[in-house]
């Protein structure tokens, strides 16, 4: 469906346009009137259906003409599972609230960096993108009050009650009014985001975008058998040879992370890591030069992967492979999102052959393994 149908401003739909962006995704073309429409939300969709955007575009068009925002008092509070996921989807708001008459003020707050300038940054924002942790710092200090909350978002629901912020949600519950829009997003339906469902919502207008197996059938998937010790050359031989520009690696640990980094670059690749132990600053750094094209190559571990967005993302390899089936689908599928098509490899060594046996047994698919003893890696 066309953006020009769903009742959003016809700024916003230029805004899109210039964003190449013509077609509503399922999911937007359900929320978006809704939401225009103040009705209370809960939306399943698979990650990478243009979830973020089905809030972002209608709450911003619900802004204009609500006039002054008492300082610290947002409008709209946003709250997500992880850091990465925060500058995500406040990024978003940045990119389409110029489109509009009314200067909006967004923000992201998280923990990992100083909370003084979360603090001085707060006066006259109107949405709030928060983890919850970070949000009840702010409350106790008296940074930022949520006694003038219309609408209240929930990200990645899913995941923020499996990472364990049920708590922390329930006392943020508590400073909110009774009365506002409540928008509940998630990948999945599970037995307790149905019970969360019901506090928080009277009569929502439940949309379920059934998940298609097209999402991870549109990715062209290989196996490469190597030893440990070809990894490295491998890898560089893929990168080079295909002449690949944009590419996403995974590796089990920070340590990995850095020494595959650091390899590619001592061999002329220009890549970075993002893990935990990284400062926040560094993480969003590598992470803006990868998703703008400037770095080629990022080594990432599974903590970080649930903040790395990117539409048209081509490549994934498996240097090293994830521990579950679940992992291992959520991994590739960073590829061949939105309807794109992508590249997913796999690194396995003769310890982890059983292994990737289960892993592609659990998912019922079949790949074929090449061998990379016969490829010319002299040189890489």
């Amino acid at each position: 469906m066309s953006f020009t149908k769903l009742g959003l401003p016809a700024t916003l739909v230029a805004a899109l346009a210039d964003q190449q962006y013509q077609t509503a995704y399922p999911i937007q073309a359900a929320a978006i009137p809704a939401i225009l429409d103040k009705k209370n939300i809960l939306g399943i969709a698979k990650t990478g259906s243009g979830k973020t955007a089905s809030f972002v575009l209608p709450i911003l068009s619900n802004l204009q003409g609500t006039g002054f925002t008492k300082n610290r008092h947002p409008l709209v509070l946003v709250l997500v599972p992880t850091r990465e996921l925060a500058v995500q989807v406040n990024e978003v708001f940045k990119l389409f609230r110029n489109a509009l008459s009314d200067h909006i003020r967004t923000l992201a707050v998280y923990g990992g960096v100083s909370i003084n300038p979360q603090m001085i940054a707060m006066n006259g924002v109107q949405i709030l993108v928060a983890t919850p942790g970070r949000l009840l710092d702010l409350i106790d200090s008296k940074a930022v009050h949520l006694s003038n909350v219309k609408t209240l978002v929930l990200d990645e629901a899913d995941k923020m009650l499996n990472m364990g912020f049920k708590e922390e949600m329930n006392r943020i519950l508590g400073f909110l009014p009774k009365e506002r829009q409540n928008l509940l997003f998630s990948a999945t339906l599970n037995p307790d985001l149905d019970s969360l469902s019901v506090i928080l919502m009277k009569d929502p207008v439940v949309i379920k975008i059934e998940s298609e197996q097209t999402s991870i059938d549109q990715i062209k998937q290989s196996g490469y058998f190597v030893l440990d010790e070809k990894k490295g050359p491998l890898l560089r031989y893929l990168i080079k040879s295909n002449n690949l520009t944009q590419v996403l690696v995974f590796t089990s640990s920070s340590y990995s992370a850095d020494n595959v980094a650091n390899k590619l670059r001592k061999n002329g690749v220009k890549a970075g890591a993002i893990h935990g132990k990284k400062s926040q600053s560094a993480r969003n750094n590598v992470l803006n030069q990868f998703k703008a094209g400037n770095l080629p190559v990022l080594v990432a571990t599974d903590l970080l992967s649930r903040g790395i967005d990117i539409a048209f993302l081509p490549c994934v390899i498996n240097y090293e492979l994830p521990r579950s089936p679940k992992d291992y689908v959520h991994r590739i599928g960073r590829t061949g999102r939105a309807d794109n098509s992508g590249l997913a490899i796999s690194f396995v060594n003769p310890e982890s052959v059983q292994h990737f046996k289960v892993i592609l047994k659990k998912g019922k698919q079949w790949i074929d393994i090449i061998d990379s003893s016969t490829i010319d890696l002299q040189g890489y």
